[in-house]
């Protein structure tokens, strides 16, 4: 009976290739009784007598990154806490509504993180200097985070533009991930079938020995899900300092995302 287990969720492990002896310890005659450890192991279902070889095959698919999620702040400082409570609170409606514009309901706008905390000044450091001096606030800071994500990929470089336009002064993160990974995820199960095959035949025939069924198949695939980014020299801080300077679109581009897969197999011989 072929048995087939599939593991979508876990990460993919890469194996070294097999050295000569290597290949030995791995023509299992006569298995025996496994070990605990052994439980995750697809040599554990194999009766005692049954000879066997066991092959590792690696894969790997790429895809386009179909989702990208930005993430922009914006930061306010003023003497008092409500003044800057209340600027921010401003730049932040402008910024969300900018970016809503732009998405045109191909995705979400959401608020990722909000802060307001005293800023302080400790004065001189140092023996002796200040004793008992405590620090004391000169003003406030406020930071809202927020969070946008589409679909439509080629949205990354005018939402940056726009919400830095709008007021942020912070571009966080630029995420690029493959949320849909099934097909990758497929080429990439098929692809490492295929060289965990080629390697029995391989190993098969320089033992002298000839395959049978296989009796047991196991695979693990996942997306590494963040593609990198490649972003052009535009400045967050320096583009809403010098706002009245036109500066060029900002250029993203994203890389293919990288889908691995381990396929294990268990054949049977002769």
């Amino acid at each position: 009976m072929l048995s087939i287990e599939t593991h979508e969720s876990a990460r993919a492990v890469s194996r070294v290739n097999f050295a000569p002896v290597a290949i030995l310890i791995l023509l299992a005659i006569a298995a025996g009784a496994s070990s605990a450890a052994g439980q995750d192991s697809p040599t554990r279902s194999i009766p005692p007598g049954l000879r066997t070889i066991i092959v590792d095959g690696n894969g790997e698919a790429r895809a386009r990154p179909d989702t990208v999620s930005i993430d922009v702040a914006i930061v306010t400082r003023a003497a008092k806490a409500g003044e800057c409570a209340k600027l921010n609170a401003a730049l932040a409606d402008k910024v969300s509504g900018v970016l809503k514009s732009k998405l045109g309901g191909k995705g979400k706008v959401e608020t990722s993180g909000y802060t307001l905390f005293p800023e302080y000044n400790q004065g001189p450091a140092g023996p002796g200097q200040f004793p008992g001096r405590k620090p004391q606030i000169i003003g406030y800071r406020a930071e809202n985070s927020i969070a946008v994500e589409t679909g439509e990929t080629s949205l990354a470089g005018p939402l940056i533009d726009a919400a830095i336009g709008a007021g942020a002064n912070r571009i966080s993160s630029v995420d690029f991930t493959l949320k849909d990974d099934a097909k990758a995820r497929g080429e990439a199960i098929a692809s490492a079938s295929r060289d965990a095959q080629a390697q029995a035949s391989a190993l098969a025939a320089s033992l002298g020995v000839k395959l049978k069924r296989i009796y047991t198949a196991t695979t693990t695939a996942t997306a590494e899900t963040e593609g990198a980014v490649a972003m052009g020299s535009a400045n967050a801080f320096v583009r809403s300092t010098l706002a009245e300077v036109e500066n060029p679109p900002t250029p993203v581009q994203p890389t293919e995302i990288s889908v691995p897969a381990h396929v294990s197999l268990v054949y049977e011989i002769e």
